[in-house]
């Protein structure tokens, strides 16, 4: 029996700010950036993209992003994909929680986004949640901000709000589970595991997008989203056989 192998690559470029529904102080700033923030006291801002991504599929999605000018700002940008009940409309606490968690792991009521994983760009140093004295990146899940592992490229002077556009990319593939992530070129964090099961019960269609905020301390921050790359796994079907 003859063997027929189909593969298939689909590129949706997403130049369009109108494919993402906004809330708090989001802005749209020109056709493919959306602040989050403007440079303002106790301030929130949420983005979430109108057409959820399919976790049974290997996709990239490639962003860039801006966390402002002054080192003593805050709070920072967190990157998110969620099945919360809420759907578009779900949000998280203010603050050194940028809109997407809550105030402490022990805390379980109050606002937070989850089921959920998130990437967070955190630039404020909030001893809560553990975090180290620079900026740094960090894996979520769940609506918890608390992490015991982040990144900082292992400098204690790491800093994300030098007024400069840093790049970051975002791969998954359901293949083997694997979620790896880019900051301006470099891997910042990368896992294996079966995020439908272990975080969306079974659900591959979620919602993805941005959140952010500011407290007492304060920054401008937007994103760009510059590509989504949306990969179908290979398939494996019989080929019809001769004479039929």
């Amino acid at each position: 029996m003859k063997i027929l192998l189909l593969a298939f690559l689909f590129f949706t470029c997403l130049p369009g700010y109108s494919q993402f529904k906004l809330s708090g102080a989001a802005q749209r700033m020109n056709a493919d950036c959306i602040m989050l923030t403007p440079d303002e006291q106790y301030v929130r801002g949420l983005a979430f993209h109108t057409t959820k991504v399919d976790l049974s599929n290997q996709f990239e999605i490639e962003f860039d992003i801006y966390l402002g000018n002054k080192d003593e700002g805050a709070d920072g940008i967190v990157f998110v994909m969620h099945n919360d009940p809420r759907g578009f409309n779900a949000y998280g606490t203010w603050g050194e929680c940028m809109s997407y968690g809550r105030w402490s792991k022990f805390y379980v009521s109050g606002d937070f986004i989850s089921p959920s994983i998130a990437i967070e760009f955190d630039t404020y140093e909030n001893f809560r949640q553990n975090d180290p004295t620079s900026d740094h990146i960090a894996y979520l899940e769940n609506g918890t901000n608390y992490h015991e592992v982040y990144w900082n490229s292992n400098n204690k002077n790491f800093n994300l709000e030098d007024d400069l556009m840093h790049n970051f990319r975002l791969n998954w593939n359901p293949k083997n589970h694997q979620l790896q992530v880019w900051l301006d070129r470099q891997k910042v964090y990368e896992s294996n595991k079966d995020l439908v099961n272990e975080i969306f019960a079974g659900e591959t269609q979620v919602i993805w997008g941005f959140t952010a905020s500011t407290g007492r301390a304060h920054n401008l921050q937007y994103f760009c989203l510059r590509r989504w790359a949306k990969y179908t796994l290979p398939q494996v079907k019989p080929a019809e056989k001769e004479g039929d």
